[in-house]
């Protein structure tokens, strides 16, 4: 995650806005997190806009990221938010405690092998029942490319469910976007089974 220390303030004066987030994006986190009877995580949240957007929208919510100077940004843009360096595996939080954690593209950047790991500390720290949003790159079959900032993953929509039921969910909702000369977007919603 170094390629992220280093570009951390231009990808938060570019991408770190919730001006920059597409409104079907938008509306389906907050109509997610809206049905969640309890805390919120968001994981690998970068620079917290969705953090802190949840927030202010009356949601008790967590950032989590890797990357010291994403915690640093998050919380200097908005001090009376939680943000806490920690990762996707390790997030130091208790056994069930969660109701609902966004992984928004927070899986995109880990290699396939590395998926289930990350999705086993989900499942732990979810209340039985929690959910679980992912928005990932769709593509036709799991291969990597090259981002703007460090090597990302495509992964079918298939595939993905097929790793999220292996880790102990059931997969609700599935939920796909593409705008011209854009990637392919997805986004499942699942609860921990």
């Amino acid at each position: 995650m170094a390629a992220y220390g280093d570009r951390a303030d231009e990808y938060a004066e570019v991408l770190g806005s919730m001006s920059a987030v597409h409104a079907e994006d938008r509306a389906l986190v907050e109509a997610w997190a809206e049905a969640i009877p309890g805390p919120l995580l968001d994981v690998g949240c970068g620079p917290g806009h969705w953090t802190a957007h949840l927030h202010r929208r009356g949601h008790p919510v967590t950032g989590i990221e890797p990357v010291p100077r994403f915690v640093a940004l998050a919380r200097a843009a908005a001090p009376g938010v939680d943000f806490r360096a920690a990762t996707m595996e390790s997030t130091g939080l208790p056994d069930g405690g969660v109701g609902g954690v966004l992984s928004w593209y927070s899986l995109v950047h880990h290699e396939p092998t590395e998926v289930p790991a990350a999705l086993a500390e989900v499942h732990r720290i979810l209340a039985p029942g929690g959910a679980l949003l992912v928005g990932f790159f769709e593509g036709p079959t799991l291969e990597s490319f090259d981002h703007a900032v460090t090597t990302a993953y495509r992964w079918p929509v298939e595939r993905m469910v097929d790793v999220l039921q292996d880790a102990r969910f059931t997969v609700d909702v599935v939920h796909r976007r593409s705008d011209l000369g854009a990637r392919p977007h997805a986004a499942l919603i699942a609860h921990r089974s």
